[in-house]
């Protein structure tokens, strides 16, 4: 039997927590990080997430492994809420599960992605 991507997801998904577009601005008042995994062409199509720290997904792990010389600035430890963020949802989730196995037990993403985040947020702004 092979495993498809859409399985590798769904497994991805038992193991990480998933937050919609509403409370991605209360874990980032608590002091969770979102990261936004999106390529540099998806984000200037589409715009980006305030207060984001911007991690292309193929250097995740580097960039958030609080041992690597290559983290990213405020990146210390494991015990920080994070929630990736990707365009529709399904990249994040397997980049959440790729950061619980480095060790991140709160590790989640975020349903819809951008896209669901963008038209929240063009909702509530009106």
């Amino acid at each position: 039997m092979t495993t498809t991507a859409d399985d590798l997801v769904q497994r991805a998904r038992l193991r990480i927590f998933r937050v919609g577009p509403r409370e991605l601005a209360t874990i980032t008042e608590a002091g969770g990080l979102v990261v936004d995994i999106r390529s540099e062409s998806q984000r200037s199509e589409q715009g980006e997430i305030p207060g984001a720290v911007v991690v292309e997904r193929n250097v995740l792990e580097w960039r958030l492994d609080p041992g690597s010389e290559h983290r990213a600035p405020g990146v210390s430890g494991f015990d920080r809420v994070v929630v990736v963020v990707c365009s529709q949802g399904y990249a994040s989730s397997l980049a959440a599960a790729a950061l619980r196995d480095l060790g991140y037990e709160r590790a989640g993403d975020l349903v819809g992605g951008y896209e669901a985040w963008s038209s929240w947020f063009t909702s509530v702004a009106r």
